[in-house]
């Protein structure tokens, strides 16, 4: 009988000794910071490939692991595909740079300070000014069922109508959208866009804003095409998102996408 491993997801092997990637246990707040900002450089880079740049807008956080009311972000300006270790920020809740030579993003701050003071257990939230996400925010409603990717989302995202579409600049609209973040790991911002949050890692909240975006772009080629979808049944929905929706999956998602990274792009870690 081969040896088993304890698992917490059905897509952990069962047998011992096979290649897997495994979440690391840290020996110190150091090396757990090093990891972190690696893997925030990464969610960065990663937006980059998706396309999701628009000017200066987007703005991705994780807290840092010694000092909570503190969160590490890309600098103000500066393209998703520049963004490299040496340039992160180190931000307050109250919008002050603490450590790094760039400005923060007024709306990164504005969403994300709200956000992680509202909710402690969330360590991480992206967002990014999306074709699809900002095309698909106009029409108010949540992504349905269509698929097994789109059910990853069931029950698990909001749609948020205050403010519709008014820049996110005044300390009040953070606080709006930190109340809709109970519970749930994204939103759909009407006439702004997508955010996504996660109480486990930058991966997570990396992975589950680029599979909004996709299920976003699929649910508007669906309505493009005048048909109407059949629906993966509620309780088949609820089932696929607690096998692939959730934080944990979202971070085993993104370890592909972290490694070729690595492999292509050596620069981000200077």
């Amino acid at each position: 009988m081969l040896d088993t491993v304890k698992r917490t997801s059905v897509y952990q092997p069962e047998q011992l000794g096979l290649r897997f990637p495994e979440i690391p246990e840290f020996k110190s707040f150091d090396e757990q910071r090093l990891y972190l900002k690696k893997r925030l450089v990464a969610a960065c880079r990663a937006f980059a490939q998706q396309g999701f740049d628009y000017g200066f807008a987007g703005h991705l956080t994780v807290r840092d692991p010694e000092r909570p009311h503190l969160y590490w972000t890309n600098p103000m300006a500066v393209h998703f595909n520049q963004v490299r270790m040496s340039n992160l920020i180190l931000v307050d809740h109250e919008g002050r740079v603490v450590e790094g030579d760039y400005a923060v993003n007024r709306a990164g701050f504005v969403l994300h300070a709200a956000v992680h003071e509202a909710h402690p257990e969330i360590v991480a939230m992206c967002h990014a000014h999306t074709e699809y996400g900002t095309a698909f925010s106009t029409l108010g409603q949540p992504l349905l069922p269509i698929s097994q990717d789109a059910a990853a989302f069931f029950e698990d995202h909001v749609v948020i109508g205050d403010e519709a579409g008014q820049v996110a600049v005044e300390v009040k609209a953070g606080h709006r959208v930190a109340n809709a973040f109970a519970g749930v790991k994204a939103a759909i911002h009407q006439n702004h866009g997508l955010l996504t949050a996660s109480r486990h890692s930058i991966e997570s909240a990396a992975f589950w804003f680029i599979a909004l975006e996709r299920c976003c772009k699929q649910q508007l080629l669906i309505a493009a095409s005048g048909q109407t979808p059949r629906l993966v049944p509620e309780d088949k929905a609820r089932y696929s998102r607690e096998h692939v929706g959730s934080d944990y999956i979202g971070w085993l998602h993104f370890q592909p996408i972290y490694d070729d990274l690595v492999a292509t792009q050596p620069d981000m870690f200077t």
